[in-house]
């Protein structure tokens, strides 16, 4: 069964058998931008927090502006200065070969995403990476272990049990915060509840659209519940 062509088989409402699809090819496009803008911010995160802690003076510097910054204004308004702002330069984004990426809403949406992403988790991991008593950094350097070796392989392992909670919190943030995208004309979850209810004047779409974003929150809730359960268990036996 085609799900696009049944949609009223889930719900007996009018209006979301007209527009279910549309609603689910929207989720679709909610899933793919949190799970890329978070996966990119993570990689970028570490780098951060890594050079936040270890880095030289005017890079912890530069970073503690940057976390301070993306994590202090709020999503939307970062939106609008990437989207709206950066695409004022088309002429520089054109002559660098790069005004193909700033002229499509879906990559300003996903540049920005993983920027404020990166801020939130760079703080996560540095946090957590404090946290690991300084011991185990003292130990593996006195048998003979490289700093950067230590890091890799005794402290970071450690730091990343502590920051899975954090992490878990962070990307149901961006789960509802990537609502926000839909103000910039892209038609993800919610860009394509709006359209349904210009089209319907219905206020129940918001009401389906608000219930798939509850359904896909307890999911990575309760996912996120067995991955931190399975990592952490040879904690329990102490």
């Amino acid at each position: 069964m085609n799900w696009c062509e049944y949609p009223g088989w889930l719900v007996g409402s009018e209006v979301f058998q007209n527009y279910g699809c549309r609603m689910f090819s929207g989720l679709w496009m909610t899933l793919e931008l949190v799970a890329i803008s978070v996966t990119l911010g993570f990689v970028l995160a570490i780098g951060l927090a890594v050079a936040r802690l270890y880095g030289p003076k005017w890079a912890q510097a530069a970073i503690n502006g940057y976390t301070t910054f993306f994590r202090g204004t709020p999503l939307l308004c970062q939106l609008f200065l990437v989207y709206y702002g950066l695409g004022q330069f088309r002429v520089f984004w054109t002559d660098l070969g790069l005004w193909w990426f700033f002229r499509e809403p879906f990559y300003c949406a996903l540049l920005t995403f993983v920027i404020n992403t990166a801020a939130y988790q760079a703080e996560i991991l540095r946090g957590a990476i404090q946290s690991v008593p300084r011991g185990q950094f003292e130990g593996a350097l006195a048998l003979g272990l490289h700093r950067w070796a230590t890091l890799r392989h005794v402290v970071m392992p450690q730091a990343m049990i502590l920051a899975l909670r954090p992490l878990g919190n962070e990307l149901i943030v961006m789960i509802k915060s990537s609502a926000v995208a839909s103000l910039v004309t892209l038609y993800d979850l919610m860009g394509a509840t709006k359209l349904a209810f210009s089209r319907s004047f219905d206020l129940s779409i918001y009401l389906y659209a608000a219930l798939i974003y509850l359904l896909l929150v307890e999911v990575v809730r309760r996912v996120w519940d067995r991955l931190e359960l399975r990592l952490t268990r040879h904690m329990a036996l102490r």
